[in-house]
């Protein structure tokens, strides 16, 4: 039971020196980060409680940095990512498909225009003259 101050005091000096050097020099208060660090060490409670009171960051400037701000399900950052759209709402896909839809029907309609073309060419030939053609009419008897 003798030993507990001590060991309270050894945590709390443990502990605020973590906090303390792991901490962006940026967001510490009142003093530079190197004289926190000598302040807590030299002088063990009265430093470590200092730093906790006066030299830690705010709250607000210790919460973290995500790229996508904060709302009404804080602490689940997965269900506020912008999420892609899908594609039927997403209107430079819809744009895509609807050009590939107007190729695709003018490819076909010069097809289509191509057969007739050539059906048109073979029923304007003339049957063929030769007996073994299979297009030659059917000898009389």
């Amino acid at each position: 039971m003798r030993y507990l101050p001590y060991l309270l005091e050894l945590a709390l000096l443990v502990y605020c020196l973590i906090d303390c050097i792991q901490t962006d020099s940026a967001l510490v208060r009142n003093l530079p980060k190197p004289l926190w660090i000598l302040l807590i060490v030299v002088v063990p409670i009265v430093g470590a409680i200092a730093w906790l009171v006066a030299g830690r960051p705010e709250r607000s400037a210790r919460s973290r940095h995500v790229p996508w701000p904060s709302t009404a399900t804080a602490g689940f950052p997965e269900y506020e990512r912008p999420r892609p759209v899908a594609p039927d709402d997403d209107p430079e896909f819809l744009a895509s498909v609807r050009r590939s839809d107007e190729k695709h029907e003018r490819m076909l309609r010069d097809w289509e225009a191509d057969l007739r073309a050539r059906e048109q060419r073979f029923d304007d030939t003339p049957p063929s003259a030769d007996p073994g053609h299979p297009d030659a009419p059917p000898a009389r008897p």
